[in-house]
């Protein structure tokens, strides 16, 4: 049956080969599961009110994880996609809009899921590839370098690399702490392992370092399984706030880099898995990102952050996979995970923040294409890339880039070529800070 309805042999592959790429891709992402609850929860901030509960953060994003990868297999088909919920828009409504703007979860929640909805209708018009072609590429590139950094940031406080000072703001942290050196060399471990080109290199570093921990003393280990915990924030969203002045900032930049982030992912992976005709158009996209909005929706509903489609799914595309049946597999191997909450509660800080700062240079390393002999398309990329950290705020960002790069064009007498996309951000952005 599965046979007939991926096509396997229309499509060069076989069963054999789909579940290989699904394991493949699963190792590469799998550290999602651990490092998600433990950014929602503000975990490595004690327990501090406000933050998302840990078990039922945990639970969410392995159900979510696994019901955006089947509705990808099943209706993406063609599409080898591993989802779930995205680094830095966890961190984002963590930092930003739970703890920095004092929203609750519940009300986060509300506001992922009319980011959700939004995105879903864009992907059922043809607004989705007005946007996607008005957004000039270096802003979609000093964007995703200064989520990295915002994400880099977080991870070296996690660790204890760097401190808070009340006069540079910022100092190197206790480096002699061992739990500290523990995690300095588990990040040096994922980079190792990836140029020995090791699959699942984070969770493979982050399992072997804190197994260190545990056995030296250093960290507790609480168990390895047990019954999932329950789904506090299931179905809980609250749309009360959705529709004030601050929260319409929130759902913009959740949709925005949702949206980029998704259309990024996407073309990465059809340029591996060859989808990508002559003239430049990639085949069957609007599938993928419908399975992606509606997979946003859901992990709203399950009670996690935004649910994305996965760049690592091009380890599985280079494993060989080319339809959903990959998908299906990582959706399958991620519920078989529900039982290890123990384990994920006894992951040790500092490990858990190397891991966080070896993403933060996946996502960093997009700066090298930006267009850097136009200062005009540069300066506002860099902008984003460097306000984000600074002001502990993704959305701050993105404002900031956006009402630059239309001021720029302006004075240089590029109003009438510049996209209307543009201004129209310019001006939420701009408003965004007036009513702050």
């Amino acid at each position: 049956m599965l046979d007939k309805y991926f096509q396997y042999k229309k499509h060069k592959t076989n069963f054999r080969t789909e579940v290989i790429a699904g394991v493949t891709t699963f190792l590469t992402m799998a550290y999602i599961m651990f490092l998600n609850p433990f950014i929602l929860s503000g975990e490595f901030a004690g327990p501090e009110k406000g933050f998302f509960d840990f078990g039922a953060v945990f639970t969410a994003t392995i159900v979510a994880a696994a019901l955006s990868c089947f509705i990808m297999g099943f209706y993406g088909k063609t599409w080898p996609i591993g989802l779930a919920s995205g680094m830095g828009i966890n961190a984002f409504v963590a930092f930003g809009v739970v703890a920095g703007m004092g929203y609750t979860p519940q009300e986060a929640l509300g506001g992922v899921l009319v980011a959700g909805v939004l995105f879903l209708a864009i992907s059922l018009t043809p607004i989705r590839a007005w946007i996607i072609n008005s957004i000039p590429k270096s802003l979609k590139l000093g964007i995703g370098a200064g989520i990295g950094l915002f994400l880099a940031i977080i991870g070296l406080e996690i660790m204890g690399v760097v401190a808070d000072h009340p006069v540079t703001l910022v100092t190197l942290g206790d480096i002699k702490n061992p739990l500290v050196i523990l995690g300095c060399l588990a990040f040096v471990a994922m980079i190792v392992l990836e140029k020995m080109k090791i699959r699942g290199n984070i969770i493979i570093g982050i399992l072997v370092f804190s197994v260190i921990a545990w056995v030296t003393g250093l960290a507790k280990f609480n168990g390895l399984v047990s019954s999932p915990p329950p789904m506090t924030y299931l179905f809980a969203f609250d749309l009360n706030a959705a529709f004030t002045a601050g929260m319409s900032t929130v759902i913009f930049t959740l949709l925005f880099i949702d949206f980029f982030d998704t259309a990024g992912t996407l073309t990465s992976v059809a340029n591996v898995a060859g989808k990508v005709d002559k003239q430049g158009k990639v085949k069957d996209i609007e599938k993928a990102m419908l399975s992606d909005s509606v997979g946003t929706v859901a992990g709203a509903f399950m009670g996690t952050t935004t649910v994305t489609s996965y760049v690592e799914s091009g380890a599985g595309v280079k494993a060989g996979g080319k339809t959903g049946m990959t998908s299906l597999v990582i959706g399958v191997l991620f519920l078989a995970c529900l039982f290890f909450s123990p384990l994920a509660t006894s992951l040790p800080k500092e490990i858990d923040g190397a891991a966080l700062v070896y993403v933060a240079i996946l996502f960093v390393r997009n700066i090298t294409d930006i267009e850097w002999n136009d200062i005009a398309e540069s300066g506002p990329a860099v902008l984003a890339a460097i306000t984000m950290p600074l002001t502990y705020s993704i959305s701050n960002g993105i404002a900031l880039a956006f009402i630059s790069y239309a001021l720029i064009k302006i004075f240089t007498g590029k109003f009438n070529s510049t996209s209307p996309a543009i201004w129209v951000v310019a001006l939420l952005s701009l408003g965004s800070f007036l009513v702050a």
